[in-house]
């Protein structure tokens, strides 16, 4: 989720969350250099008051670098820091940090005690199953996990290799949390407030865990609350996705994001947002995502919206 849940989105995720806004985590944040507080890491781990308790999220390979990060994000007012030991971006895992640390489970042992050393919040770590198939490490992290104090795991159900694709293995997040002492999060494929309450039901998490579902369907977190207090999801209206694009378009603008940023932002949720669109407008998606600046994609997305309401309507499941 680098790129996509910054300050701006978050606050638009909030909003249309009303009163059931979940927890957020931050964008990760590199460990890279030997100085953390980048102009890139300040920019990314600021959040607003509403969000507290807010959790920062850090990656690297160096333990002397990463504790040195937590600890600096503990004093920038984080709640809680997580350690990702699950991207699996080539850039990120073939230099050992995010899921790189899965071969490498040593490393990942003495990052842990490392930060957890300095560290006065609590240490949060997400994972994923193993490197590949015939890797699979997932119960050997629980213990590590364990041993060096953290106090949540995240398991995403996939391995580095599978990247995104196939099915998140939920079987075998079920049971990493039977034998857990610590709560368990999971993590794949949670796309809708049906899966979200059978997930959470059938394999005994402590609660679930929802990234890219969030870009195809902002409301995903209402639905899910709603669910949860036994209503059933209001069917998004199209006036309801005309105002979430010009509020978050308002929300860009406030954060003092250049003209392009702003309309690539605007772009990259409306390509996902248009999958749940009516085929009955299949040039919208083009005309929208054509825009050569933010007027204009703003008035070609409330022109359409104005004329044919029900194109928005976005189903109960949107997105993976």
């Amino acid at each position: 989720m680098h790129g996509v849940t910054d300050l701006p989105f978050r606050r638009l995720i909030r909003e249309l969350s009303g009163a059931h806004a979940p927890f957020f985590v931050s964008e990760f944040l590199s460990t890279g250099s030997s100085v953390f507080l980048t102009p890139s890491n300040l920019r990314a781990i600021r959040f607003c008051k509403e969000e507290e308790p807010f959790c920062a999220q850090i990656f690297g390979h160096n333990a002397e670098r990463l504790a040195s990060a937590a600890l600096q994000a503990q004093e920038l007012g984080a709640a809680f820091v997580e350690l990702n030991a699950g991207c699996p971006a080539p850039k990120v895992a073939n230099k050992g940090s995010g899921s790189g640390l899965l071969r490498d489970l040593p490393n990942l042992q003495k990052i842990l005690h490392s930060i957890k050393n300095v560290l006065k919040v609590p240490l949060f770590l997400k994972c994923r199953l193993g490197w590949d198939e015939s890797s699979i490490v997932i119960n050997e992290i629980l213990e590590i996990a364990e041993g060096c104090g953290v106090e949540q795991l995240t398991v995403h159900g996939r391995t580095k290799v599978q990247g995104y694709k196939g099915s998140a293995n939920w079987n075998a997040i079920g049971e990493v949390a039977a034998k857990a002492k610590i709560p368990v999060i999971g993590n794949g494929d949670i796309n809708n407030a049906e899966i979200a309450m059978e997930r959470i039901k059938n394999y005994g998490v402590k609660g679930i865990s929802v990234g890219r579902a969030a870009l195809h369907n902002p409301w995903i977190f209402l639905q899910i609350a709603n669910a949860m207090e036994g209503r059933e999801p209001a069917e998004i209206t199209g006036s309801q996705v005309c105002h979430a694009i010009f509020r978050y378009e308002e929300l860009l603008r406030e954060d003092n994001l250049r003209a392009g940023q702003i309309l690539g932002r605007l772009k990259q949720i409306s390509a996902r947002l248009c999958l749940g669109f009516n085929a009955a407008m299949p040039d919208f998606r083009l005309k929208v995502l054509r825009s050569e600046n933010c007027q204009d994609f703003l008035d070609n997305f409330s022109s359409s919206a104005i004329l044919s309401p029900n194109v928005f309507s976005l189903p109960y499941a949107v997105g993976s």
